[in-house]
This record gives structure tokens, C-alpha cells and sequence, in this order.
């Protein structure tokens, strides 16, 4: 079941392109990671998908769908005194229970009564991606949620999102920078530059020019965790008209 679809999705940000052409689905129940170099688009297709950027194209959500989003940072004032169980019940609180339900979930049941100020930054993270689950979401977004973690860090987040995805069913679109770790826990890989330059399974893409191009040679050992743990193929395809960085 299709959860999004785009054609030909485009955005502008200050009068610059920063997307252009971009075809785009996202099923229920798989992982997808778009990975590309710095200005290359990530965030702004994010931004798509919520409704939080303006953009051209055709975009199909399905209707009612619930999403859950993790952001890149958030701040908080550290003078403020907020525990993370009033932080989650802002600015609605949600239905009894669904607090310890949504911090269990995410590994972070024993932070309750902590202070948000004094939370770590794998825990705040966890607290994030708890106040994303509050509704149950069919489609997670995180856009670059474990930056600032250390790579063992990232690697139990990522690790705790694929539990997610196993209980849950939901769907898991995310944008990464560390290649080695978000690419074994991919099902799909984009690697966007402005336009889709290549996708498809993890190994398929680590492979391609086009990647190989803007990540260097050295990185198909961005698989070596790569463990393939389901039945079914993936379709892969690949743009070999490689277009110049934007």
C-alpha cells in the first residue's frame, strides 16, 4: 500500500532550485533513507512530504494518514523547568496511558520524571522520537535524528527504529549522513543531488557511479553491517545520466 507518492516533485528555496524532477513512493512497512552531500535537497524533501514547504508536482498522501516526525534539533530554554512527561503532554494532552506507552516504545520509559535539561543527547533523542510515536504514526520521518550521537549512539537509535518498524508496521523515511550505519538499516536508498541520481536496495546503490561519485570509492565498505533480514527483492534502479552537483 502506497503511504505517498510524488511526480515530478520540485522546490525552490531563495530563488535557488534546490529540487527538481523527483519521483518518489513510499510503501507500508518499509524503510527508505535518503542520503546525498550537503545543500543537496534532503531536508527540503522532507519538508514535502509533511507539508511544511511549498512545491511543484504531484503529491498523493493517503488520506488520514498519521505521521510522526523526528527533527533534526529542537531547543528547549535550559532555564525552564520542564520534565519530559509535561513536555510530551504539550501543547494537548494526549490520551491516559499513551505517555508510558510512547516512552517504552522508545526505549525511554524511566525518563518520565527526568528534566529536560538534563537529558543526554541519545536520551533527548529517544524523548523526541517518543512525543513522534504519541500517535501511533503509519509513516516515522526523521530527518538526521541521531546527529550529535556518537557512531555506537547511532547504531542503537537506528537498531531501535527497526524494532519500531517490526511491532509497529509502520513506515520509516529518514535522511543520514553516516552512510555505514543508515545504509544496513535501509531497505531502500536514495541518493539525492537535487535530482534522484540513483536508488534502490543498499548494496545496489553503494555500487553505482552516481553514488560513488559523491561519497568516493571507499564507500562500499558503508555496507559492512549490512544485513539483509527479509525474504522479498527490492526493485533497483539507477540514473546512469549523471548530472552535476547543483
Amino acid at each position: 500500500m502506497s503511504l505517498i507518492t510524488a511526480r515530478g516533485l520540485s522546490a525552490t528555496l531563495g530563488g535557488r532550485r534546490v529540487l527538481h524532477g523527483v519521483d518518489f513512493e513510499i510503501s507500508k512497512g518499509e524503510i527508505v533513507t535518503i542520503v546525498g552531500p550537503n545543500g543537496s535537497g534532503k531536508s527540503t524533501l522532507l519538508r514535502c512530504r509533511i507539508g511544511a514547504q511549498e512545491g511543484g508536482g504531484q503529491l498523493t498522501v493517503k488520506p488520514g494518514l498519521r505521521i510522526g516526525y523526528v527533527p533534526q534539533k529542537l531547543h528547549i530554554d535550559t532555564t525552564l523547568p520542564l520534565t519530559v512527561a509535561r513536555f510530551l503532554a504539550l501543547p494537548k494532552r494526549p490520551a491516559r496511558g499513551a505517555i508510558p506507552e510512547a516512552l517504552a516504545e522508545a526505549g525511554a520509559g524511566e525518563l518520565a520524571t527526568r528534566q529536560m535539561a538534563d537529558l543526554s543527547g541519545g536520551q533527548f533523542q529517544r524523548v523526541l522520537l517518543a512525543r513522534a510515536l504519541l500517535n501511533k504514526p503509519e509513516l516515522l520521518i526523521l530527518d538526521e535524528a541521531t546527529q550529535g550521537l556518537d557512531q555506537p549512539g547511532s547504531a542503537a537509535f537506528y537498531d531501535l527504529i527497526a524494532g519500531l518498524r517490526d511491532r509497529m508496521g509502520c513506515a520509516v523515511l529518514m535522511v543520514s549522513h553516516e552512510l555505514h550505519v543508515v545504509m544496513a538499516a535501509s531497505d531502500r536508498v536514495i541518493c539525492l543531488n537535487g535530482h534522484i541520481c540513483c536508488e534502490g536496495a543498499p548494496e545496489h546503490v553503494a555500487s553505482a557511479p552516481e553514488y560513488r561519485a559523491l561519497f568516493g570509492t571507499g564507500t562500499q565498505g558503508a555496507l559492512a553491517l549490512y544485513r539483509h533480514e527479509h525474504n522479498h527483492r527490492h526493485d533497483e534502479t539507477c540514473d546512469h545520466t549523471h548530472e552535476a552537483a547543483e
